[in-house]
């Protein structure tokens, strides 16, 4: 029996006629990814956009437009004592990554004390908190997904210096998707 009589009566010649079909839409998907508008970007340690979030020095290096919304990556630099209050985001997952110092965070009801190295995950809807305990400032990678949290983070820094009016607090943050508890 020829090849091609032995590849048309085993089946496995329909598949290979599809084989090239397959690879096709694999580098069609391949190419529309390919032809974004997104490219590659290096945030040196001194670089980004510095914002005072209610005494939460965030200097954000990629945010949504950078990551076709998939992340948003910024470091806190905070002193001690200052902490975020017990709330629950609906639309994005953290990841917390301590640099410098230490961190008390609330996650579901537990507390844990993150040293430098540490981390911590806090998924949607589950609450969380955290505090930078110890002496010294603490320097905090923070991850957020999908992005987004970043338009939020701008209009809070944008409020009057001074102790905050927690009603626009809370009404900013609930516009994006986030509660305090």
């Amino acid at each position: 029996m020829d090849r091609k009589k032995f590849l048309q009566t085993t089946g496995l010649g329909l598949g290979l006629t599809f084989i090239p079909e397959i690879f096709q839409a694999q580098t069609s998907s391949s190419k529309s990814l390919s032809l974004t508008k997104f490219k590659a970007k290096i945030v040196k340690d001194a670089e980004g956009d510095v914002l005072n979030v209610l005494g939460d020095i965030q200097t954000h290096k990629l945010v949504g437009s950078d990551t076709n919304n998939q992340i948003v990556e910024w470091v806190d630099n905070v002193a001690p004592g200052v902490e975020i209050p017990p709330h629950i985001h609906t639309k994005e997952d953290e990841i917390f990554r301590v640099v410098k110092g230490q961190i008390d965070i609330t996650i579901d009801g537990k507390t844990q004390t993150l040293n430098e190295g540490d981390m911590a995950f806090a998924p949607k809807d589950i609450p969380h908190s955290w505090k930078v305990v110890g002496t010294k400032k603490a320097k905090m990678m923070t991850s957020a997904f999908p992005a987004g949290i970043e338009h939020m983070f701008t209009k809070l820094a944008q409020l009057p210096a001074g102790p905050p009016d927690f009603e626009k607090v809370t009404a900013i943050c609930a516009e994006h998707g986030i509660r305090f508890i």
